[in-house]
């Protein structure tokens, strides 16, 4: 055994829980790191509290002296909970949080010092943009980029640092970040969602989307993560033979939770509550260390956020308990992978969740309105979606038999179905009385029982129904969530403004009432949209088959998949609801691109440097080993010695063989990434990637870890499987 692989697990089964000191009641900490309502209310004058509350609620503009008065007000409750520094907390196109940490202190031309923050560094600042991401939206040379206060999400300490979160945009206006365009697909949405729901009450004012995601992660002992270059780099294990006990008994899904995993929990909940984030959930997931946290469901933006943050806040809280988290898609072959489910529904101002019925016929039509345009919507870009889970770490969860597959499709459980086949057939044009009762009576009227009955769940499917909601099961563990999310919210507001041009057309032009026009317009959707509705098995080759046949794409790699992204109706989709400007959305292509065959880039160079100079090296000394063996049997047996030596000769040979075709496979990969290298256009460069570099690993992989099993425990260089998932 090699001694860093010794170490790791000797240090492992050292290890004791770090005892973390309850709180007191959950409650009594939340948002106590906040800068929110009752913060403001302490520090704020009624003038800017009042202000700050109308560009949170009406997206209204804060003026100079209430920026000014917010600032000072947030700077001395900043310091007044130990904050030394403060932060414009941004989300670029790397995916991950980013902030660059100025102090308060200030010295003065008379040499007195002060602590200062005024509205000009609450509003807007200029970070150095040229090594963050853009797409070509703007040269290496044109650094500036400026990000600029996002009043509707809070601002929060973490540590002793002031974070204000942030947009983050060029020099020209161009959107560098995620939250920008979610604010704009949240704008838009607000904007169509609200007129379609006065429809049913004219008294709405605002509609939300409403986020509730549900985190998945692993985690690893420290020691052990660092004793695998592959972890340490790519995020997973690029070589490694599955143990014999893997998630076959289903022992760990919903087990009791090891008391130093506990330990850790406990402390992320009590940070993560702290910080405002209202976790509520959390439990062991299928594979054996993987895990999951659930928050209850909030504003889209502010959910974003949260999550973003946690991401983060996990890895530091799980250094202090000698763990690593991983959020790659895939860290482990053989096992269940991670994603991060997306419950998406939608809230009036009026506190009325959109997706879910009521009691009457006309609260149930409304419950139908939202809910069959959101099919529509996932119907007519099923495309577009897929491409905004796409990357190279889902790409290894998609369709794995663990996630969803890469077809996107619709599952809303028997019962809806019936329903939904029930409108169809009905009668189109005007109703007569008799009709109309029987339409809302027994057919609109009984949704909230047969919802109640509807307990049925499907685990392969990518979008499916469950109950008030619908779950999007198929982002990435690793994916910032604004991207699906501004995705959804900007398809669903241009299908309900489709969705009101017609009603109003049936009023208009053919006299019909406007209730029945809604159902008239919900019937049509309903037939437009049979081919996304699917109930059955979504693993199934036969499935594929069928989805072929329904017109619907079938894009397994993440290449293959973006180029939904830059298509005409696309860039026309986000254009005309303002989310995306066309330069925006090629710009995040290219992005995405580039960072798809990095990846894969850099985890060619760590398997070129695990294979050659610690897998082989190992395979050579075996060999060696059994030459030494075979040869002493010789001298022993004389010319009898092959039968004595039958199986370390056929051991022999076999690890003579795999040396020569892992080394030739590494070769031909070599070969693959001096050919990539010359490919200027990124996106055929990602696809050369995707189908000639990609899977070689696999060839590789495959000759590494027979040579794993082969080779005595005591040689072995990398820490295996069974050391990093089932050592505590």
């Amino acid at each position: 055994m090699s001694r860093i692989r010794f170490s790791a697990i000797e240090q492992t089964f050292n290890r004791k829980p770090v005892r973390i000191e309850e709180q007191g009641r959950r409650s009594d900490i939340y948002g106590s790191q906040v800068f929110g309502k009752e913060a403001m209310l302490q520090y704020l004058s009624k003038e800017a509290y009042k202000a700050v509350k109308s560009a949170i609620e009406k997206g209204e503009k804060i003026s100079r002296d209430i920026s000014d008065q917010v600032a000072a007000g947030m700077k001395t409750w900043a310091i007044a909970k130990g904050a030394t520094h403060y932060t414009h907390w941004f989300q670029p196109l790397t995916g991950f949080s980013a902030e660059k940490h100025d102090s308060f202190f200030e010295k003065l031309p008379d040499g007195d010092v002060l602590e200062k923050f005024g509205g000009s560094q609450l509003v807007q600042q200029e970070p150095d943009a040229s090594s963050f991401p853009s797409g070509g939206i703007r040269n290496t040379f044109e650094a500036r980029g400026y990000t600029a206060w996002d009043p509707t999400s809070p601002a929060f300490i973490y540590e002793t640092t002031l974070c204000i979160p942030t947009i983050f945009i060029s020099y020209t206006g161009h959107a560098l970040d995620y939250k920008t365009p979610l604010l704009r697909s949240i704008q838009a949405l607000d904007r169509e969602a609200t007129l379609v729901a006065k429809y049913f009450n004219r008294n709405t004012k605002k509609v939300l989307p409403t986020l509730g995601w549900e985190q998945e992660y692993f985690l690893i002992d420290a020691a052990l993560f660092k004793s695998r270059e592959d972890l340490i780099l790519t995020g997973r294990t690029l070589v490694g033979h599955p143990p014999a006990k893997g998630q076959q008994l289903d022992d760990h899904y919903f087990g009791s939770i090891p008391e130093r995993v506990l330990s850790f929990m406990r402390d992320l909940e009590i940070e993560s509550l702290k910080l405002g984030i209202p976790v509520k959930t959390r439990h062991n997931e299928v594979a054996p260390n993987q895990f999951e946290l659930a928050p209850i469901f909030e504003e889209a933006n502010l959910a974003v956020d949260h999550n973003t943050l946690i991401m983060d806040i996990m890895s530091k809280v799980a250094r202090r308990h000698d763990f690593e988290v991983l959020l790659h898609e895939k860290p482990f072959e053989g096992i269940n992978g991670s994603g991060k489910h997306n419950n998406w529904s939608l809230m009036t101002d009026t506190g009325k969740n959109l997706l879910s019925p009521g009691e009457t016929p006309m609260k149930n039509m409304q419950f139908l309105t939202f809910f069959v345009n959101t099919i529509k919507a996932v119907n007519d870009n099923e495309a577009l979606l897929r491409a905004f889970i796409a990357s190279a770490g889902n790409d290894h969860r998609l369709g794995a038999n663990e996630a969803p597959p890469a077809i996107i499709s619709v599952f809303i459980g028997d019962q809806l179905t019936k329903v939904l086949h029930q409108i169809k057939n009905f009668k189109e044009g005007k109703l007569t009385p008799d009709e109309k009762t029987d339409m809302k009576l027994n057919i609109v009227g009984k949704i909230p029982e047969v919802l109640l009955d509807n307990t049925d769940r499907n685990r392969t499917s990518p979008f499916a129904f469950t109950g008030n909601k619908f779950e999007f099961r198929a982002v990435g563990s690793s994916a910032n969530c604004a991207g699906p999310m501004f995705a959804l919210n900007t398809m669903v507001a241009k299908q309900l403004k489709e969705f009101r041009k017609e009603v109003e057309a049936l009023i208009e032009k053919k006299g019909l009432k406007k209730d029945v026009a809604i159902f008239n317009v919900i019937q049509s959707y309903i037939k437009q949209s049979e081919r996304i509705l699917f109930e059955q098995d979504g693993y199934s080759s036969d499935w594929e088959k069928e989805a072929k046949k329904r017109g619907l794409s079938n894009n397994k790699t993440t290449p293959e998949a973006l180029g939904a992204k830059i298509d005409k109706s696309s860039i026309q989709l986000f254009e005309e609801m303002g989310v995306l400007t066309e330069e925006e959305v090629h710009a995040r292509y290219e992005v995405e691109t580039h960072q798809y065959y990095t990846q894969i880039e850099i985890e060619a160079g760590v398997l070129d440097n695990l294979v050659l100079n610690h897998i082989i090296p190992t395979a050579i000394q075996y060999q060696q080993q059994l030459v030494d063996v075979v040869s002493g049997i010789k001298e022993l047996f004389g010319k009898d010695y092959k039968e004595m030596a039958k199986e370390q000769l056929g051991i022999l040979s076999r690890v003579s063989y795999l040396i020569n075709e892992v080394t030739t496979h590494v070769r031909g990969m070599r070969n693959a990434l001096n050919k990539a290298a010359s490919i200027d256009n990124s996106g055929k460069k990602a696809m050369y990637y995707a189908k000639e570099v990609k899977p070689i690993f696999d060839l590789i992989r495959g000759g590494a870890d027979e040579l794993e099993m082969m080779i005595s425990d005591e040689l072995w260089p990398l820490t295996k499987y069974r050391e990093l998932l089932f050592t505590r």
